[in-house]
């Protein structure tokens, strides 16, 4: 019967924190809020995030022109040549797709650059965003052609 008898463990249950009640509770005169300052007042909030005690900002001192390029930038994921000479096959074509397929990018819509890290033996057909030159150089080398999306777009 004792059995079933079902209790918190030891510490589970805590009595609340009872501040101002008296200097031998740990907690009294200033109830854990410090000496004097608008913290320790009643109803007291700071206005909002950035507030410098009436101070002007730095936000508000600081000034905000010019340009970022931050929203047109371009972010490339980037496969080495290394990496197409283990994965693919002599003779195929190396595009998005493909990339995709064999889980080199993460996503279809993301733009690829090759770059020249590693050897590459096998004849490739590059199809990408953007190759570096010393990629371009070895793809070729290896008897592979390149074919750069953006060069058609750069040039207008």
């Amino acid at each position: 019967m004792s059995d079933f008898l079902l209790s918190a463990p030891e510490g589970a249950n805590k009595k609340p924190k009872r501040v101002g009640r008296g200097s031998s509770s740990g907690l009294g005169t200033t109830a854990g809020k410090g000496n004097k300052g608008q913290q320790s007042r009643s109803g007291s909030a700071v206005p909002y995030v950035g507030f410098e005690g009436g101070q002007m900002p730095l936000y508000r001192r600081i000034a905000h022109r010019g340009f970022s390029n931050y929203p047109f930038k371009k972010v490339y994921d980037v496969v080495n040549v290394e990496v197409l000479e283990q994965k693919f096959e002599a003779g195929e074509t190396v595009n998005k797709a493909a990339l995709l397929s064999k889980g080199l990018i993460k996503s279809a819509k993301s733009l690829v650059k090759i770059l020249g890290n590693g050897e590459l033996t096998k004849s490739l057909t590059v199809e990408v965003d953007k190759v570096s030159a010393s990629a371009k150089a070895k793809i070729e080398k290896a008897g592979g052609s390149v074919k750069v999306a953006e060069e058609s777009s750069e040039s207008k």
